[in-house]
C-alpha cells in the first residue's frame, strides 16, 4: 500500500531533520526515536514500515509518547511483512519511487523532524537503492544507534564507514542496553564519533519513563548542535 504525507510547499530549508538508523535491525531505533521527539518536541516520520502484525511503529510511538496526531506524519509505504523493504514491496507488488521522495514540507521553522530508518544503514529499498542513499539526499545529521552486546564494535564501524563514504553526517553515537565502557569507548575512538549517551532497558515504556531517560542519559544540547562529523 503507498501512503499519502501531507504536502505543503513551504518552510521545508527552515525545519531541522535528523536521522535515526541503527548498527543492525530490532536494537530499539523505535524507543530512541520516541525518546527524541519528546524531548527535542520533534515530529516523527517512519517513511517506510515493513511488518505490520502488531501494528505500526507510529502507532506504538503516539502510544509511548502520548502526543498529540500533530506531531506525527503519515508513512509514505505500509508494507505487510517485516523484512527488508526491497523484497516486502516485492511480496506486496508495490514499487517503490525512490525519485519521488521528499521530506515532508509542512514541518514549520525550527522544529525537528526526527527521521526513523528502516532496519540498518545499507538495507535495500528497492534492488538498485540503498536506504543511505535517501539520507545523503536529505542532508541531515543522523544518530546511530548501537546495542551493547557481542558484535557491536565491528557493527558499528563498518556503519560509520558506510555512512562517511556517501558524505552523510554523524551527529554520533548513541548506545541501547546495559553499559559496555569498553565497547562504547574503542567504538567513540576508533570511529572518531561523539558518543550521545546511552539509553539503559526501559522496563515500562510511557512518556514519563522516556522523558526521565533522556533527562538522566543525554544532553539536550548534543542533539541541537549542528551537523555532525
Amino acid at each position: 500500500m503507498r501512503w499519502g504525507g501531507r504536502s505543503v510547499a513551504h518552510e521545508t530549508a527552515a525545519m531541522k531533520p535528523l536521522i535515526v538508523t541503527g548498527t543492525d535491525t530490532g536494537i530499539g531505533k523505535t524507543v530512541v526515536s520516541a525518546m527524541l521527539t519528546l524531548a527535542l518536541d520533534g515530529i516523527y516520520w517512519k517513511p517506510i514500515q515493513a511488518g505490520i502484525s502488531d501494528g505500526t511503529d507510529t502507532r506504538r510511538v503516539m502510544q509511548w509518547t502520548e502526543l498529540s496526531p500533530d506531531h506525527f506524519r503519515s508513512e509514505r509505504y505500509i508494507l505487510s511483512h517485516p523484512l527488508s523493504p526491497h523484497r516486502a514491496a516485492e511480496l506486496d507488488g508495490v514499487t517503490i519511487d525512490v525519485a519521488g521522495f521528499p521530506l515532508p514540507e509542512d514541518i514549520a521553522e525550527g522544529r525537528r523532524l526526527i527521521i526513523e530508518g528502516a532496519g540498518g544503514v545499507l538495507v535495500p529499498i528497492t534492488r538498485h537503492f540503498l536506504q543511505a542513499e535517501f539520507f545523503a539526499r536529505w542532508n541531515a545529521p543522523v544518530v546511530l544507534c548501537a546495542r551493547t552486546q557481542l558484535g557491536t564494535i565491528n557493527h558499528s564501524l563498518l556503519s560509520i564507514e558506510a555512512l562517511r563514504a556517501r558524505g552523510i553526517a554523524i551527529l554520533g553515537v548513541l548506545f541501547v542496553g546495559d553499559a559496555m565502557p569498553d565497547s562504547e569507548q574503542i567504538i567513540v575512538e576508533m570511529g572518531k564519533v561523539k558518543r550521545l549517551g546511552r539509553l539503559p532497558f526501559l522496563p515500562d515504556l510511557n512518556a514519563a519513563s522516556l522523558r526521565a531517560a533522556f533527562a538522566e542519559n543525554f544532553a539536550f544540547e548534543d542533539f541541537e548542535a549542528g551537523h555532525g562529523g
